[in-house]
């Protein structure tokens, strides 16, 4: 059980949480929801000591699993090791006991050499290589690597190591947060068995859906400066969340139309013979006096893709013998297809397969090593790119109005203005310099230079990392409703069902191909 006792945070003038009492119960997974910038990684780094809460306490059990972001750490460390220090009673235990064989074998080594042996037994240190061996390979992660420096294997695999230290040992309390960052669709699917499974305490941060909605038993959702728990998955607390706060706006209207009837009452008998019956009604407005509703911070930006007066040719890009080679790893190999006008096409794969590098081939951001891509007359492309810094100095020292006015030649004010509102960025946010902006932000300004150029074509590079839920949601119904052509490449397959593609482009056992259908009647077919 983790439990937080009258917990407060505020960062400068603002109060992230407020006299927050809470436990968090055994066997129960718990998805800890609210948009950027609510305070959810706050809250976690002051579970595990790593931030001091304002005031109040927090209560932990023994062994707590934690997805560590400190790579840099065990960047020396084996695979194999880097794993396992997920249980540090283990760790420590295995590491002394190395240091002391290394030494002259005294009656006092012996006798501390016992002692350590049975700590490895009790925390399970005879089969931990090979416990460790099954997470990797739920992972992802080749058991080639085991024995290879954390540092020598791709950056993504190294994040899914870190996972992996997070599952280790049977902890009794898992804290993990953004842990589908860096997985691909099967490791997911994986991750979410294992969770399900589970039997402690989870807590877990994620911006995607549908996995939420797979794992959780109870959402855990950051509003109103405190923290609420409602039984069920993301999409049952957003229902029951909306139901409540529907209810009470309700009951304010009746209170406030009744307490209309009873002033006028009041006013027009407040000075006559009718005294008794003037102050029972002054009471009753009392009583009626409705309750002040804090504002949700829930807030939905509003995304709508419009397509300029001149449309594209009916082939938007023509792919002629296409291949993509880094030294000796082929990506990309003989790849040739037309992209109509119109269509919407899903990009997947695993992570470093080639993904990527097709979407800034097919913009031009990089070439090819052979064949070629003829892009059609009148395309007008709007590229959002995985790496927000492709498209953006986050060192510049412009605003952010600045920023956007750069998107469209001739664009006005008052349009910007529209943008920035429609993208949460409201009054003096629009003085806001580019390089500080989070994550969150840099996504939602560039969906809205996006918005103001009118593309005809949109290819979007995972444009659901760093955007809240309720952002990937305004995301997925704008690229619904779009009428261009929209290629997107992406691992959240809530925003794929949304986006509902007519065919695939799959990364597949290094080949490229062409699946023709939706991600259902893949996954179908795969089965």
């Amino acid at each position: 059980m983790i439990t937080l006792q009258r917990i407060s945070k505020r960062l400068g003038g603002r109060t992230l949480l407020e006299e927050v009492t809470v436990s968090f119960n055994q066997g129960n997974r718990y998805g800890l929801t609210g948009p950027n910038g609510c305070g959810k990684s706050t809250l976690l780094k002051m579970m595990m000591g790593l931030e001091s809460p304002t005031s109040g306490s927090v209560s932990l059990p023994e062994k707590v699993g934690f997805l560590r972001q400190n790579i840099e750490d065990f960047q020396e460390e084996k695979v194999v090791n880097a794993v396992i220090a997920g249980n540090e009673i283990l760790a420590k235990a295995l590491a002394e006991r190395d240091r002391l064989y290394e030494q002259e074998i005294t009656d006092e080594v012996g006798m501390r050499l016992g002692e350590l042996e049975e700590i490895i037994a009790e925390e399970g240190g005879y089969t931990a290589d090979a416990d460790a061996e099954i997470l990797l390979e739920g992972m992802g992660v080749s058991t080639a690597f085991l024995e290879i420096p954390l540092k020598e294997i791709p950056l993504d695999k190294q994040f899914r190591v870190l996972l992996c230290q997070a599952l280790f040992g049977n902890p009794q309390a898992l804290i993990l947060d953004e842990p589908t960052n860096h997985l691909d669709l099967e490791s997911i699917g994986w991750l979410e068995k294992f969770l399900r499974e589970y039997k402690g305490t989870l807590l877990v941060v994620s911006h995607d859906r549908h996995f939420l909605n797979a794992v959780t038993t109870h959402i855990a959702d950051i509003d109103y400066e405190t923290l609420i728990i409602y039984k069920g998955n993301y999409d049952e607390m957003v229902e029951a969340k909306t139901a409540v706060r529907a209810r009470a706006e309700h009951e304010n209207k009746a209170k406030e139309k009744k307490i209309a009837q009873l002033r006028e009452f009041v006013a027009k008998f407040g000075a006559g013979s009718r005294a008794s019956q003037v102050q029972s009604r002054v009471r009753e407005m009392r009583r009626l006096a409705p309750l002040e509703l804090k504002k949700s911070n829930i807030q939905r930006p509003y995304i709508r893709f419009t397509l300029p007066e001149t449309s594209s040719g009916q082939v938007v890009f023509q792919i002629k013998h296409l291949a993509k080679s880094y030294g000796d790893k082929q990506v990309i190999e003989n790849f040739e297809t037309e992209i109509h006008r119109g269509e919407k096409i899903g990009v997947i794969g695993n992570n470093g397969a080639g993904k990527t590098t097709l979407l800034k081939m097919l913009t031009g951001q990089i070439s090819p090593s052979l064949g070629e891509i003829v892009q059609g007359n009148g395309t007008v492309v709007g590229y959002f790119p995985q790496n927000h810094r492709d498209l953006v100095d986050t060192h510049s020292p412009l605003s952010i109005f600045d920023w956007l006015k750069e998107q469209k030649q001739g664009v006005y004010d008052q349009d910007i203005r529209g943008v920035l509102g429609k993208m949460l960025f409201s009054g003096e946010d629009a003085f806001k310099k580019v390089a500080n902006l989070s994550g969150g932000e840099l996504a939602r300004l560039i969906l809205g230079g996006i918005t103001l150029m009118d593309p005809n074509v949109l290819v979007f590079d995972e444009p659901n990392n760093h955007l809240d839920l309720e952002a990937v949601s305004a995301l997925g119904w704008a690229l619904k409703e779009y009428p261009g052509t929209a290629i997107v490449a992406t691992h959240d397959r809530d925003l794929l069902d949304q986006f509902s593609p007519s065919k695939l482009f799959v990364f597949e056992e290094g080949r490229l191909s062409i699946f023709p259908g939706s991600l259902q009647d893949y996954l179908q077919a795969q089965n």
